[in-house]
């Protein structure tokens, strides 16, 4: 299966974004159009069971989106993620680092890290809801834990409309068909020598910010900002200013994709 996808711009360097786990690839509306408007071939898709990419079959979430780029003969990219789509991109650029020319993590979830008693309480909560069959629910907890102070209603309502799609996707998928994404450990991510902008939010939960500093403390090409404004969301709670940082980044990052001039 190819994964629902969007290209804009006509530049020679390419950059693909990959959202976060209770968005889809909608998250990216400003930093897509921003990104094409710098000069850059911008990738968004769907990873399956978001958005309109199902989940039809046991599945690799990494190898599903190198297939991408082998579908749209993009060789080679830097990799945007947020959230669950960063631990996505440094798979990708673990495993498959000729791929890959540069990441950027916006408040990145990292492969076999430990959650913290309260953000394994809070899935329990999250589980109970869904098991109910309160769907609403489960959504509003997860608009109120991931936005942070910045959030307006209008990003409250698209991250409201993303993550009940990604329930409904999901919840009809059979068991068999979860991903198997194998995980990447701490001596593999150490090895990622590739430029890296590691992005924390200040308003983050307790274990993102944690794993971001761990992150960019392992990365040995690591560059590290903390958003004093920003929760777990920043493309949709600022969406100017995180597009603004990730043309800026591609435009300096050592090996990092360039713009034409």
């Amino acid at each position: 299966m190819t994964l629902s996808h969007d290209l804009a711009g006509e530049g020679p360097s390419a950059v693909v974004l990959l959202h976060s786990g209770v968005c889809d690839r909608r998250m990216w509306d400003a930093q897509f159009a921003a990104l094409a408007a710098a000069g850059h071939r911008v990738l968004r898709c769907d990873l399956r069971g978001f958005g309109e990419s199902p989940v039809d079959a046991p599945h690799t979430h990494s190898d599903d989106v190198v297939a991408l780029l082998d579908t749209l003969e993009i060789d080679r990219a830097a990799v945007v993620g947020s959230s669950f789509g960063g631990a996505v991109a440094l798979e990708i650029a673990a495993r498959r680092p000729e791929r890959v020319s540069a990441l950027a993590l916006l408040c990145p979830a990292v492969p076999d890290f430990e959650p913290s008693a309260e953000l394994r309480a809070w899935g329990g909560r999250e589980d109970t809801l869904l098991e109910a069959g309160d769907i609403d629910g489960a959504v509003a907890l997860n608009v109120d834990t991931w936005l942070g102070p910045e959030a307006g209603a209008e990003a409250r309502e698209r991250v409201r409309v993303m993550q009940r799609r990604a329930f409904e996707v999901q919840l009809a998928a059979p068991e068999e068909f979860r991903p198997l994404d194998p995980g990447v450990g701490a001596a593999e991510l150490a090895a990622i020598g590739l430029p890296a902008l590691v992005v924390s939010g200040a308003h983050d939960v307790p274990d993102f910010r944690e794993m971001a500093t761990r992150l960019a403390a392992l990365l040995p090409n690591a560059q590290y900002v903390r958003l004093d404004w920003a929760g777990h969301l920043p493309a949709l709670e600022r969406p100017e200013e995180t597009g603004k940082l990730l043309v800026e980044y591609l435009a300096a990052a050592p090996g990092a994709p360039r713009a034409a001039v």
